[in-house]
């Protein structure tokens, strides 16, 4: 029901229910992902509500279009690399790929890829690195 969503919950029943419906639930807040605790829901609260409620929290498409002051759509990678650089102010790539699910230590290069292919589009700028920090330039 919620795969692929990123959430922290200090709840220890949320966390449970959470983990229930498919979520990836972290032990620790981070800025890029959703925080559940900001929610202050109080029971009851169907699985309906509480899924619509999570995806309308994941929707970052008002984040993306006023980084870049117009509507863009952007593949689904892409997207969370900029709003976590965005939220975050700035990440490694292990704090990257820890963000995207992936292990710090993996061997794929899909995260320095999307980088790669953000630069191309929107110019060497957009993204900088700054002594093994990624941050968002400009435009």
């Amino acid at each position: 029901m919620l795969n692929g969503i990123r959430i922290f919950a200090s709840d220890q029943v949320w966390h449970q229910i959470l983990s229930d419906l498919n979520a990836t639930v972290l032990d620790a807040p981070t800025p890029a992902d959703i925080n559940f605790d900001d929610f202050n829901i109080t029971p009851p609260i169907s699985p309906l509500e509480l899924k619509t409620l999570i995806l309308g929290a994941s929707d970052n498409t008002d984040v993306i279009n006023q980084i870049f002051g117009q509507s863009v759509a952007l593949p689904r990678l892409h997207g969370q690399i900029v709003v976590a650089l965005y939220k975050s102010g700035g990440m490694t790539v292990a704090e990257l790929k820890d963000n995207l699910g992936y292990a710090q230590d993996a061997s794929t290069h899909t995260v320095e890829t999307a980088i790669s292919q953000l630069r191309k589009t929107y110019g060497r700028e957009f993204i900088i690195n700054t002594s093994g920090v990624y941050q968002l330039g400009r435009v």
